[in-house]
């Protein structure tokens, strides 16, 4: 496998084998032809209840889909140049001549493609994607609700602001993936096939039938699709896309969440550690290194697959019925699933292992907490009637950034503040004394998500 070129069929093909495997059985060219076929058998069958062949004829064709195999239609395609012809002549080459002309009757390729396609990616993601997100999700729910009440410092821009809670950190990436969730299997529902001919307006299948709107839902019922609502020679585009699309934005949450644990193992900061293997290797010259290489990989891999939608927005233009200029690129577009897959077990895999370490968060949230009284400080002064509360405190915090302390002592020391100190209560006192406690409603917030994607998870299970 590793003469192969593309890097999922050699360094991750051998770093998730299993994963990969089960990807390749749906996903794969081999795959691919199966659900092709699988298209034609169907289509026969509805033929024959029709009254177009007999059922005999229908049972012939899917014997034959059935033993035709993806090396003989790509030896036929060689001869051809057309992957469908291909695939036709090999199912009319193993039935007998009442059968033969049943065979892809009515059908254009596209029907075929763009039909097995949409089977292919919704089996990808009902089998495959979204059991590891659910799987994530609550592994995710699972560290948010034991570090619901765990002190950390809230940051913006890299700075220090105001403290929060661990798990409401983690809580952020359960609503934001929960999301993408929903939005993945909507999109995977609404996936749909098609069977109105050559340039989609039925002109073939109206020489049979007279609702011929009726055949093509008779036929995709069998594979279990819908229709869309018009087509040309392609299915609207516009489906698969939103499908794409809603993974490509829970690749992003991945790679956000991935660059977060990434920098909160910096040496200055190290509040998370990812698990390091007695025998691992983190530098080549450097034997001290402990990279978070997984985390790295994660947003590596998002950046490689996120430009990929690019070219999913550009198939979205087709000229007129249909041109072959997605053609090439099409084929491409499924491997943004693979990524992803990979990718999520990757994630989950390293995530289950993450070490959380408690104390250094304490005492980086430790580190400012003279200045963390800042922004309760202005506020409590502000609603007490201090005129210019904000200018006050910040000129404050320059005070004690140069002369030490704390910012509630200094305000104590001012008779100008100390008048509206006293009209404060116990619990706001409280807060600017020990600023690590100023942590809002962040540890209800951070239970009230887990809630309801715990909920969620129940109930799509």
């Amino acid at each position: 496998m590793f003469e192969n070129l593309s890097p999922l069929d050699s360094r991750y093909r051998a770093d998730n084998p299993e994963l990969w495997q089960a990807l390749s059985d749906i996903l794969s060219e081999d795959a691919y032809i199966r659900y092709l076929l699988r298209v034609e058998a169907a289509l026969t069958a509805t033929l024959a209840e029709a009254g177009l062949c007999s059922q005999a004829v229908a049972a012939e064709v899917a014997a034959a889909c059935d033993a035709v195999t993806s090396a003989e239609v790509q030896l036929e395609e060689e001869r051809t140049k057309h992957n469908i012809r291909a695939l036709v002549n090999c199912i009319q080459r193993r039935v007998s001549d009442e059968a033969r002309p049943f065979v892809h009757l009515t059908a254009t390729s596209v029907d075929m493609m763009d039909t097995a396609r949409s089977l292919q990616v919704q089996d990808t993601v009902e089998t495959i994607i979204l059991p590891q997100l659910r799987e994530l999700l609550g592994l995710w729910i699972e560290i948010a609700r034991r570090e619901a009440q765990t002190p950390q410092v809230g940051r913006t821009h890299g700075q220090h602001g105001v403290p929060i809670t661990f798990g409401f950190a983690m809580a952020e990436y359960i609503s934001r993936m929960g999301g993408r969730m929903e939005s993945i299997a909507a999109a995977s529902r609404n996936l749909r096939g098609k069977m109105a001919g050559a340039v989609g307006a039925y002109n073939a299948s109206s020489l049979f039938f007279e609702d011929p709107m009726e055949f093509e839902r008779s036929v995709l019922a069998k594979v279990g699709l819908q229709p869309g609502d018009h087509a040309t020679q392609m299915v609207e585009p516009e489906y698969l896309n939103d499908l794409l699309h809603a993974v490509t934005t829970a690749f992003g949450v991945l790679g956000n969440f991935a660059d977060d644990i990434r920098h909160l193992q910096r040496t200055e900061l190290s509040e998370v550690g990812e698990e390091f293997t007695a025998a691992q290797v983190g530098s080549s010259t450097m034997p001290h290194k402990r990279n978070p290489w997984n985390y790295e990989n994660i947003k590596s891999m998002w950046k490689t697959f996120m430009p990929r939608m690019m070219t999913v927005y550009m198939d979205q233009i087709s000229e007129h019925q249909r041109d072959l200029s997605n053609s090439a690129s099409g084929r491409f577009a499924m491997e943004i699933l693979v990524g992803f897959s990979l990718t999520t077990a990757r994630t989950i895999r390293v995530t289950s292992k993450l070490a959380i370490h408690r104390q250094q968060m304490a005492d980086n949230l430790q580190s400012t907490a003279a200045l963390t009284a800042a922004e309760p400080l202005y506020i409590l002064l502000a609603a007490a009637g201090h005129p210019d509360a904000h200018e006050y405190v910040r000129s404050l915090t320059v005070q004690v950034q140069q002369e030490g302390g704390s910012l509630i002592a200094a305000a104590r020391r001012d008779p100008q503040a100390a008048k509206y100190l006293e009209t404060l209560g116990p619990a706001q006192l409280r807060v600017l004394e020990e600023p690590q406690t100023y942590q809002g409603a962040a540890a209800a917030k951070a239970q009230k998500v887990c809630d309801k994607w715990a909920a969620y998870l129940e109930g799509n299970t």
